[in-house]
């Protein structure tokens, strides 16, 4: 999901400088990354989660949810420029993408 998304952000960029940069760390650094999946440890988790949000009226975009999911399994820090997307689900540990 998230190699996704940063391949969605960087296909929609008009040709530049900046994209060329951003091609580069993608397919010279980021590609040789693992990627974790979205499986049923994560999707219990998401269930549990999203289930919760809902009944308080904050109900996550799915893609988040999934995102955050992997991300809590695997006990790690998601580092994202959108904390605040994060922030409402249980025992989520971010950090700004931007610092």
């Amino acid at each position: 999901m998230v190699w996704h998304e940063l391949l969605f952000g960087w296909e929609r960029l008009p040709a530049s400088r900046r994209k060329a940069d951003i091609e580069d760390y993608l397919f010279k650094v980021v590609q040789f990354m693992p990627i974790l999946p979205y499986d049923r440890t994560a999707a219990e988790w998401h269930a549990k989660e999203r289930a919760r949000l809902t009944v308080i009226g904050r109900t996550p975009p799915f893609l988040d949810g999934q995102i955050a999911a992997i991300a809590a399994v695997n006990d790690l820090v998601l580092v994202t420029a959108n904390r605040t997307h994060f922030e409402p689900f249980d025992r989520m540990r971010t950090e700004d993408w931007r610092v």
